[in-house]
Formats: C-alpha cells, structure tokens, sequence
C-alpha cells in the first residue's frame, strides 16, 4: 500500500453519485451546501460555476472542478444566467425516467457528471481539507489518465446502458484519485499536511509501512531502516512535511482504526486494544479518550446511533 491508498482507505473516502446533468440553453441552477466535497466533470459542452460569494469559473469539455468544503455554489449556461441565479431564484430540474436531470431549453449540449466525496465520520483529519477551496483541473494540459477517465464518463453519460450507475459510481472514486495526483504533480506549496507528505519517498514510505500495519511495535528507528532512509532524516523531515511526530502519526492511525471496529463490530475493548497495537485497555482507553474526547464504550454507542459529527 503506497500513502495516498492508505489516506484514502483509512480516512474511508468515498464519492457518491449525484445528478446527472444533460442541459440545454438558458438555465441556471444553485446547489446548496453539501457535507463532504463536491464535484463537478463536464464531459461536453460549457458549463459557468461560481462557488458562493466566490469568482465565476468557466469550464469546458474534460474539465473538473471540486469545492472541497461543499460549499453552496451556482451552475448556468452562461454569465448572465450566472449572475442571477441564486437560492431564491433557481431552475426547477426535470428529472427523467433513467435518473437524468434536464435543464435549459432545447436539445441537450452540456453534460455534466455531478458528485460528493465524504470520509468515514469517525476518523480524524480530514484528508481533502489540505486542498484550496476550489480547485480546478483542465482536461487539457493536465494527467493523461484524468482525461481519459472523463472520457469514459462522458461515454456512459452520453448512451447510457445497463449498470452505467455502477460504472459511474466507480470512475467517480477513480476521478479522485487522478484529480489529487494531477493537483500535486503541480503544486508546490510546502504547507505540512498528508496530501504534501505523499510526495515526499521517505515520509510516504513510513506513513505506507504504519498504515499497513498500525498494530505493530514501531519506532522511528524500525520505520527509518525499512523505510531506507536514516533516523535522523525521518525524524527531523517527518513532522516537517506532514506537521506531526512518526509516533503521533502511529497514535492517530491506531485510535482511528479503533473508532470504526467499535462501530462496526462487537469485539471487546481487549480484543481492538490489543489488535491496535496496545498491551492494555486502560492504555487504550486513555489514549482513546484524548483523541475522542468520551471513553470507548460511550463512543461506540454514539457511532451507533449516528450521533458522531464528521
């Protein structure tokens, strides 16, 4: 497992089919917040979008835009319909019989494949929260394998066929993927966060042997002779690029592994201490409460009942 697959698998971010956008001339449509990132792929066509209180931003055919808040924004077929389109003054969609959403006048020239991306509540620091608040990828000029992907979107979009909202559910985890490798091949802001720590070999390399195994007995020594690099590179660089300790890393990824397998199973508190890494449940039990703020068997019950916030 390299560090982006395991920020992703252990954060459990997964994007969810939205609409289905075909549109025509003359519409205009708002889309209030979402929780989690939202995400739009044009696959023909033009589409103008302009993220509440932000600047309008025009995308053409292959292009992708994605708010990682979720933040309210409008949609429209041009700047005027754009500038007047708002929560009190939006287009009622028609939604046709196989899921499409219909907007504008006339035949359809614009698709557009919309989405929202959201982590496992229960786990910490939130993966896309490193990311500017809009962030724009070009289907020209930018990864070969992003524009591909949104070609293939654009394929099912345009002919439809049985289990085309399976396939989509599934590009749209790979457009993810493919929109944050594309944004750190270009980015150079040296900001410590996860995304930024996964271009770096050494980091990547001891975040990737952690969150394989966060139950083992790691030390900064054992994760820099694996990890090929000297324990005195890993440890002054490892906080520097990803903003905290090797061990703090360690911490958070077991507790976040805990949080899901009291939510999801009925293991005791003996049988996650122990597969988490720790030689007693009241070790675990502190450690857990630290970064939880309530006790273990508290957070299990309030995971259940869906009461945890992300």
């Amino acid at each position: 497992m390299d560090a982006l697959s395991g920020l992703i698998d252990t954060q459990g971010v997964r994007g969810v089919l939205g609409a289905r956008i075909a549109a025509g001339e003359d519409w205009g449509w708002w889309s209030a917040e979402t929780p989690g990132a939202a995400f739009h792929a044009v696959t023909a066509g033009t589409v103008w979008i302009a993220p509440e209180g932000g600047d309008p931003v025009q995308l053409l055919p292959g292009d992708l835009l994605l708010l990682p808040s979720g933040g309210a924004h409008a949609l429209a077929s041009d700047p005027d319909t754009l500038a007047r389109t708002s929560p009190q003054r939006s287009d009622d969609p028609l939604v046709a019989g196989d899921g499409t959403v219909r907007m504008g006048r006339g035949s359809a020239r614009t698709h557009i494949l919309c989405a929202h991306y959201a982590h496992d509540p229960v786990t910490s620091a939130p993966l896309l929260a490193a990311l500017p608040p809009v962030l724009l990828l070009r289907g020209q000029g930018e990864d070969e394998g992003l524009a591909e992907t949104v070609r293939l979107v654009g394929r099912e979009l345009a002919a439809p066929r049985p289990g085309s909202p399976v396939v989509l559910a599934r590009l749209i985890d790979v457009l993810l993927v493919q929109a944050l490798r594309a944004w750190l091949a270009r980015e150079d802001d040296s900001a410590a966060s996860p995304l930024h720590a996964v271009r770096d070999p050494a980091v990547s390399a001891a975040m990737a042997l952690i969150d394989a195994a966060p139950g083992d007995a790691w030390t900064v020594t054992r994760l820099a002779r694996e990890a090929a690099v000297s324990r005195a590179t890993l440890a002054r660089r490892f906080p520097a690029i990803l903003g905290e300790t090797p061990a703090a890393y360690l911490t958070r990824r077991r507790l976040d592994l805990a949080a899901r397998r009291l939510r999801d199973t009925d293991d005791t508190l003996e049988v996650i201490a122990q597969h988490v890494g720790y030689t007693s449940v009241y070790a675990f039990s502190r450690a857990f409460r630290r970064q939880q703020g309530v006790p273990p068997g508290r957070f299990r019950v309030a995971a259940r009942a869906g009461t945890i916030a992300s």
